[in-house]
């Protein structure tokens, strides 16, 4: 092969710059990398964060989980995640996450860590407190009726079982089983404030 004076020049002037900047410049073997998540289970899921529904893969190994990526197969988002997704791996590794509940007494200025089972009876006895405070079990509601040929408006005690001193907002990251039962234990307190995440 014939190399002219310029063409020899510009070679060996790349492989001089080459050399200098540290590369190596011996033959390199060619070798696939293992593959990292060759022996994870793979598992589909939700997005916990808003209420579009993206699919995702998570994959776990020896318990742990290790990745979590979008699901090309889902219909919704092909495989694309948003920032908040594509963190998602932080709610289960996070140190700053709190992980107990936390009570700041009425006045306080500190936050402190309680114990779950006080907690919930905390919880309960607020709500027990305030659905009997506010509690309606009848209404008077105006109805129209019709006397001969003419409507008359009157007003009928009604049973309505319901307490306007409660609301509740609900989360995207419920499932559809998870949101029938809160539904059917919120309703059975008698609240009629009842919305969701994804319609506000």
């Amino acid at each position: 092969m014939a190399l002219s004076r310029r063409e020899f020049f510009k070679t060996s002037g790349a492989g001089l710059a080459a050399g200098l900047l540290g590369f190596s410049l011996d033959p390199v073997e060619a070798k696939a990398r293992e593959f990292g998540l060759r022996y994870a289970k793979e598992t589909t899921t939700i997005c916990p964060y808003c209420a579009v529904g993206c699919g995702m893969i998570a994959h776990t190994l020896d318990g742990n989980l290790v990745n979590v990526e979008g699901d090309p197969d889902h219909p919704i988002n092909e495989g694309a995640l948003c920032p908040k997704g594509s963190s998602v791996l932080q709610l289960r590794d996070n140190n700053a996450r709190v992980t107990k509940p936390m009570y700041r007494a009425p006045g306080a200025k500190e936050w402190k860590a309680v114990d779950w089972d006080w907690a919930l009876d905390e919880i309960a006895k607020k709500v027990k407190k305030t659905r009997d405070a506010t509690f309606v079990a009848k209404s008077g509601i105006k109805v129209k009726e019709k006397v001969g040929d003419r409507e008359v408006e009157k007003t009928v005690e009604a049973v309505v079982n319901r307490t306007n001193g409660i609301a509740h907002v609900g989360s995207a990251a419920l499932d559809n089983e998870e949101c029938y039962l809160l539904q059917k234990f919120l309703r059975g307190l008698g609240l009629v404030a009842i919305e969701h995440q994804a319609r506000i």
